[in-house]
């Protein structure tokens, strides 16, 4: 079977998804992507490039699976001699209804609408996780009542029936090879990590907070502040740095992979205080590499540890990160085997078959 991956936006999560599903299908895969950069404009006419792209295929694919960057009524409008009856199916990495708005953007309906009719062109709708979808699916119906008239509510319970749950398959088995031959030494300050993007939807106040409070009591503990930043002033990180002085062992994005494994090996803590996250990418591979988790309770972070572990790695409300860090720190252990065993199947060796016997049903039933 050939499978056709359409990215306009190939960076980051997107670019890591498409490129490990590639390697570890059992069909053949193609990808027909545009460069990672000017997302709003990736969204309103990546798909007119990527049509002309597709129609210099050699080989037709049997299905055309796009991302929640592209227009795909659009692409399909642009390819309708050959796509007219081709399965296609749209996944959902994040989406514009209810991505969190920064302080200098406005609201872009129009972009969440391209979410809405790429979903209602497509002949399946996958998600990155369960949380996902039911956030998409409690937005939508706010999105389309804010239209005058005809505002096509009854097409949201055909979506949801059309929905399903692929989860981020995640080449964790790549950090392996940078697994440590001895633990931690027990008698060194336990190493906290925050490896997420420094912008806004990230909440790293609240972390920040908690750290200086707890250097204020004189916790032992050393902190790497790590993640892609694309603001000129990351204010907060460097207010930070200054406070915390030598308790900063890590500062800023780490370009290598082989010293990234060796950080998130070597991090006792992996700390989130985000209010935006639809998976939790850099929480599942932090806890893969043998990192405590604490987390808020909410969004996804409830699917990546096991129920049992809920109440030991999970916080409600903010003010209780504070307790929950001392905690880890006062009484430094081991993770439980139990964490990264069950982020472990999200690992594409695990997940690479999900995805191809799903994508196979979906052209077969097309077939019928």
């Amino acid at each position: 079977m050939r499978i056709l991956l359409l990215e306009p936006y190939d960076t980051g999560s997107h670019a890591a998804w498409l490129r490990g599903y590639q390697r570890h299908n059992a069909h053949h895969v193609e990808i027909l992507s545009l460069e990672g950069q000017f997302w709003q404009w990736r969204m309103l006419g990546g798909a007119v490039t990527l049509a002309e792209r597709f129609r210099a295929l050699d080989a037709l694919p049997d299905l055309v699976v796009a991302s929640d960057m592209l227009d795909l009524t659009t692409f399909l409008a642009l390819t309708r001699p050959v796509t007219a009856r081709m399965p296609t199916a749209v996944y959902f990495h994040e989406n514009q209804l209810t991505y969190p708005i920064g302080q200098r953007q406005k609201l872009q309906q129009h972009h969440a609408f391209i979410n809405y009719i790429s979903a209602l062109a497509a002949d399946a709708i996958y998600f990155n996780s369960a949380f996902h979808r039911d956030s998409f699916f409690d937005a939508l119906p706010n999105l389309l009542k804010h239209f005058p008239d005809h505002t096509l509510l009854h097409t949201v319970p055909d979506l949801e029936a059309r929905a399903a749950v692929l989860p981020v398959g995640l080449d964790l088995s790549r950090y392996d090879n940078y697994r440590p031959p001895e633990p931690h030494d027990p008698d060194r300050p336990p190493l906290i990590l925050w490896n997420h993007r420094w912008e806004y939807d990230k909440n790293p106040r609240p972390f920040f907070k908690t750290l200086y409070r707890l250097a204020d009591e004189g916790v032992p503990f050393r902190v790497a502040l790590v993640g892609e930043n694309t603001r000129q002033d990351p204010a907060e990180f460097g207010e930070a740095r200054q406070r915390l002085g030598d308790r900063v062992v890590r500062y800023g994005y780490v370009d290598s992979f082989a010293d990234y494994a060796r950080l998130l090996w070597d991090a006792d803590i992996v700390v989130s205080s985000s209010k935006h996250d639809f998976f939790g990418v850099s929480v599942a591979e932090a806890v893969y590499c043998g990192c405590w988790p604490v987390l808020p309770r909410r969004l996804n972070y409830p699917a990546l540890i096991p129920p049992a572990w809920h109440d030991q790695t999970l916080y409600q409300p903010d003010t209780i990160l504070v307790h929950r860090l001392r905690e880890r720190l006062v009484g430094p252990c081991p993770a439980p085997p139990e964490l990264r065993a069950h982020v472990a199947a999200f690992d594409w060796r695990q997940l690479a078959p999900q995805y191809d016997e799903t994508f196979a049903a979906l052209v077969n039933r097309d077939a019928r």
